[in-house]
């Protein structure tokens, strides 16, 4: 009779031991290395900004800033260096802008009463697409335009809450995502409780963390002993959106990667969808079995009372290569495919946004004189322009010109 093989660690008992011992071992790690590289005290702050940036946020000519300047409105320069503006600053001009306006145009983009809430869930069913990445730096946009917006982090591994300092095993406890305002018994929170502010005046947050987990566990059994009373699992991002929904122009939803409860509770409180594609070929096999994964989901959600009515969908390209030709034909083919639901502007690679990713920033947050000026300049262009084309997607739902 054949003998069963040693394991090659005589000190592994089983595979369950070790991953249990490893998992311990490095959540231990991880937290003394964010405990040292930021203390409970330290709170995460944003930096000031250039001329041109201000103007850039606020929507004017930057030769139109330095004559408000000359007009007394905008900060002070401070002695021997550079004009520079806080985000408060921002904000400050536009309302000032506002305020002493003659013409329609307003600098101030709140939605009026007419205007939908906007809810943006980002999606892709493979990881390494990009997603969270598109997800945080579009909510950042968006708030230094002068949006409302709040994020929320639907990812157990809560990468986007992170980035927004909020790291999930130290500042996120039980009970404090949306499966607070989402969940079946008695422990169910009001939305308005979960939501956190962050370093950014117009940026809130709904923090992710394991937790999330849940959801997809406790549904299943939700479905068996429903009440004729009880909302269905799709239903409930959007109720627990709508307590909080007077106070924001934009929802941007970061969504797992997978199809669960949860991301499709996300995709029926959507108006709007984006996902996320790396435009190699087995991203985009992998994408294809995503669509007819979701489309069969949502053919079951919409047979149930389900909304799945939105105002558009797009495909973003990321980290795209423009000299690489495989990808090139790639992207070539999607746009034959899907047309102009392919955002004519793709997120290029760029090695300025994983560095700042290693510092647990974004883009947006870093110096400048951090990277190369070329390198810099090439990523906050691209990242613009994305970000731009999906304003103008939000603009064109509120029928603003």
């Amino acid at each position: 009779m054949p003998t069963s093989a040693k394991p090659l660690d005589e000190n592994v008992r089983d595979l369950r031991s070790l991953i249990n011992a490893d998992a311990a071992e490095l959540s231990a790690r991880l937290r003394a290395q964010q405990l040292r590289d930021f203390p409970p005290a330290a709170e995460k702050t944003i930096r000031r900004f250039s001329s041109a940036e201000a103007a850039r946020f606020i929507g004017i000519a930057e030769g139109y800033l330095r004559q408000l300047v000359s007009e007394g409105k905008g900060p002070p320069a401070p002695a021997n260096s550079r004009r520079s503006y806080s985000i408060e600053d921002v904000d400050a001009l536009r309302r000032d802008l506002d305020s002493a306006g003659k013409g329609a145009r307003r600098y101030v983009p709140h939605r009026r009463d007419t205007e939908a809430l906007q809810v943006i869930s980002v999606m892709n069913f493979k990881g390494g697409s990009g997603k969270t990445t598109t997800a945080a730096h579009l909510a950042q946009y968006l708030a230094f335009r002068g949006y409302r917006v709040l994020a929320i982090d639907l990812d157990p591994q809560a990468s986007m809450s992170t980035l927004f300092g909020h790291q999930p095993e130290l500042d996120v406890g039980d009970n404090e995502t949306i499966f607070g305002a989402i969940r079946y018994d008695s422990e169910r929170r009001p939305m308005p409780e979960i939501v956190r502010a962050t370093y950014i005046p117009n940026l809130h947050i709904v923090p992710g963390q394991l937790e999330l987990m849940e959801f997809e566990h406790e549904t299943p059994k939700a479905l068996m002993t429903r009440q004729s009373n009880d909302s269905m699992f799709f239903a409930r991002i959007g109720e627990a959106l709508a307590q909080v929904s007077d106070a924001y122009d934009v929802v941007v939803i970061d969504c797992p990667p997978q199809l669960g409860f949860l991301t499709l509770s996300a995709l029926c409180a959507a108006t709007a969808v984006l996902i996320t594609v790396h435009p190699q070929m087995l991203d985009v096999m992998s994408m294809s079995q995503f669509l007819n994964m979701t489309g069969s989901l949502l053919d079951v959600v919409a047979e149930a009372g389900g909304a799945t009515q939105y105002d558009w969908m797009r495909y973003l390209v990321t980290r795209y290569e423009p000299s690489d030709g495989p990808q090139t034909t790639m992207v070539g083919l999607m746009r034959s495919i899907f047309g102009s639901r392919v955002l004519t502007h793709p997120m290029v690679k760029s090695t300025a946004i994983a560095d700042a990713g290693l510092t647990k920033q974004t883009l947006y947050e870093v110096e400048r004189q951090q990277f190369t000026r070329g390198t810099y300049d090439r990523a906050i262009e691209a990242l613009d322009l994305v970000n731009g084309e999906i304003e103008s997607l939000i603009k064109q739902v509120w029928k603003r010109n």
